[in-house]
């Protein structure tokens, strides 16, 4: 199984790259460092800033907004990323985010999100292969633009930087049109509530995915990564009750009462009574409560909260079947440490 660090830049008023916290993920062997965005910092240029203090660790976000850049835009970044990098280190990870953050935010409509998301994986496949000048007609995004506004002097364009290796494509989704689209177009998934029964829950719809795919991509090569957190601690209740309000936060309030995907999240992964007890609370401006709702199981079922004898013992309990990597987020180094030799990880020479 591989191992990813994820970063979690994103939530801070002030941007602080951990350096020397990916330089020994990369020593210790770890696949990747993933980066991402809400409405702060953006997922892309941290990972231009770490490639230049990296040398074989991959570079993945986890996840790009589809609605803050079209296509061609994170194709470009892409590519510039990946030459900075020495090629064939970058991995774009995209998804939709919420209507509150597509249309009040970002200024975009909501439109059709699996359709967005067919189109904008296709314009960036033909972008970086470079095999012609691109043209796309989607049934949400077009090349060159031809819509009712358009003054018709679009050109079909190539781009001018040529690729330094391959880069992956991968998309980020829970519900099952969108995790099957990722089964069928992209190189890997980053799924939202991969609970114990991931597998059973999900297989169908990963298979249905792959009995569509063109380009025979075989699926033992196909990746699908999903989060863990490790946290040191002789005190596991009180660290489980501190995580309680951020969670109840994301769940409850994170997204609208119909679009809440942190909410469906937490269903997906065997809460659903409590995702929608947790969003009718806060919702309803009753906070505290909202946050004693959130189950003790929940949180320590998506981590590794304890001493080291508890994490150890703990390890393959939490890591799921059919997941081929663990995205590790963990603030102290001795968290990397015991991920990578529970994995049996190879170190970086």
């Amino acid at each position: 199984m591989k191992l990813g660090l994820g970063l979690d830049l994103y939530r801070g008023a002030v941007l602080e790259v951990p350096v020397a916290q990916v330089q020994l993920a990369e020593r210790l062997g770890f696949h990747s460092v993933w980066t991402a965005e809400a409405y702060g910092s953006d997922a892309l240029s941290p990972l231009a800033f770490l490639a230049a203090h990296t040398t074989d660790i991959k570079l993945g976000t986890s996840v790009v907004q589809l609605a803050a850049r079209t296509p061609a835009a994170t194709a470009m970044a892409a590519m510039t990323i990946d030459a900075l990098a020495g090629g064939g280190r970058t991995i774009i990870g995209v998804g939709v985010s919420g209507p509150q953050i597509v249309e009040g935010w970002y200024g975009r409509p909501w439109g059709s999100p699996n359709g967005q998301l067919r189109d904008y994986v296709a314009i960036m496949r033909k972008i970086i292969a470079r095999e012609a000048p691109v043209t796309h007609e989607g049934s949400a995004i077009s090349l060159p633009y031809s819509g009712a506004d358009a003054i018709g002097q679009g050109k079909a364009l190539k781009s001018i930087l040529h690729p330094a290796g391959d880069i992956e494509i991968w998309i980020a989704a829970g519900g099952p049109r969108n995790t099957a689209l990722a089964a069928e177009v992209a190189d890997g998934w980053l799924p939202m509530g991969y609970g114990p029964n991931g597998d059973e829950v999900y297989g169908p719809v990963l298979d249905e995915g792959f009995a569509r795919r063109t380009d025979g991509l075989p699926r033992d090569r196909f990746d699908i990564f999903t989060g863990l957190s490790i946290e040191f601690t002789d005190d596991v209740a009180g660290t489980i009750a501190a995580k309680k309000p951020l969670t109840a936060m994301y769940v409850g309030g994170m997204g609208s009462e119909s679009h809440n995907y942190h909410r469906d999240s937490m269903a997906r992964r065997g809460y659903p009574e409590a995702a929608e007890r947790i969003q009718e609370l806060w919702l309803a401006g009753e906070k505290e409560a909202a946050v004693a709702a959130v189950p003790d199981e929940y949180i320590d079922d998506g981590g590794l909260i304890g001493d080291e004898a508890r994490i150890r013992a703990r390890w393959a309990e939490v890591v799921p079947a059919g997941v081929t990597g663990m995205i590790i987020r963990s603030e102290s180094e001795r968290g990397l440490e015991i991920a990578a030799e529970l994995n049996e990880t190879e170190p970086r020479g």
